[in-house]
């Protein structure tokens, strides 16, 4: 199964979870921790170690982990016995997503031709929460190709305001009219 697909599984069987018990944010936290601990390269690699013993991976997880919540404990027991321990970062991520548009929080992928200030995300995240009714989280990145303006993925849906779809725009016309 991909990482992709096995990531949004767990992350939806946990958001189901913490949703039904009423804590989104302490699973969130907690997620938040047990990606933490797989980034950490001692314990990742004592973890995905196949000589070493179910419990002792699980008694270093518990210990470094501390106090979280037993079920995401639960969660992180299994990851361990499966070996997809690595995937919870991912996990993590997708519940993030989850949680969000349990909020009504829409997350916007936008590709600018040059890195932009904070002053001016704030208005171009203004301007996408205005086109879609939500408020939005923009996750930015800069690819020169566009020449200038914005390309914004929001649910499935884009919004293309590049200068280079303009002139592709531009030229189709141009060669229809002929």
């Amino acid at each position: 199964m991909p990482a992709a697909v096995l990531a949004k599984r767990y992350a939806q069987a946990a958001f189901e979870v913490a949703l039904e018990k009423g804590n989104l944010d302490e699973w969130q936290s907690d997620l938040r921790r047990v990606s933490a601990l797989i980034r950490d390269a001692e314990v990742s690699e004592l973890i995905e170690n196949p000589k070493l013993s179910f419990e002792l991976k699980t008694d270093l997880a518990k210990g470094k982990l501390g106090g979280i919540n037993p079920l995401v404990l639960n969660l992180c027991y299994l990851l361990i016995s499966k070996g997809k321990l690595k995937n919870a970062g991912q996990i993590a991520s997708e519940y993030e997503h989850l949680v969000d548009e349990h909020r009504g929080i829409k997350h916007a992928d936008v590709v600018t031709a040059t890195p932009i200030d904070d002053k001016d995300k704030e208005g171009l995240i203004t301007r996408l929460e205005a086109i879609v009714g939500a408020k939005v989280i923009a996750d930015l990145q800069v690819d020169p190709e566009i020449i200038g303006g914005i390309v914004a993925r929001i649910d499935g849906r884009l919004i293309d305001g590049s200068i280079r779809n303009k002139l592709k725009l531009l030229k189709k016309e141009l060669v229809e009219t002929k």
